[in-house]
């Protein structure tokens, strides 16, 4: 089970990154050109917060299956000495967390505006900020605690 976890987690980051990518780009696009807030924008913007919400829920999973265990065998202090430890229990939930909440109040700050440009404007900057915070966050494979590309 935790491999196949892992494998979803691993391979939908792809899907959730090509979202946000979609809805940033058309965010800036919407808001370079003035468009209106329509139906369709608002479903790109949803899927994209969908897709980190669906990633946020598997990594909390992985989370108490790998991290939990770990803390507990080897304590806390342990995990802060060493960088991979404290990469894969610390610094990359919270950071993915924080990611989630940004794109989660953009997409619910952006609905609530008046203006149609607002609304692009908000979930645009704040899904943005969430993309950087997800890029940081991301073990790719050319860091010490990475993992492959798939």
């Amino acid at each position: 089970m935790r491999s196949g976890l892992l494998h979803a987690h691993s391979g939908l980051r792809y899907v959730a990154l090509a979202l946000l990518i979609a809805a940033i780009g058309a965010g800036f696009a919407a808001i370079m050109s003035k468009k209106a807030y329509t139906p369709g924008s608002r479903k790109l913007y949803s899927f994209a917060m969908v897709s980190t919400h669906i990633q946020l829920l598997i990594g909390i999973v992985l989370y108490i299956m790998n991290s939990v265990p770990m803390i507990s065998a080897v304590g806390m202090g342990e995990v802060m000495k060493e960088e991979e430890k404290r990469f894969w229990v610390i610094e990359h939930p919270i950071m993915m967390l924080l990611s989630v909440i940004l794109i989660t109040a953009g997409f619910s700050m952006g609905k609530r505006a008046r203006i149609d440009l607002a609304k692009h404007r908000i979930t645009t900057v704040f899904y943005l900020l969430g993309l950087i915070l997800i890029f940081f966050a991301i073990p790719w494979p050319f860091m010490s605690p990475g993992r492959p590309w798939f």
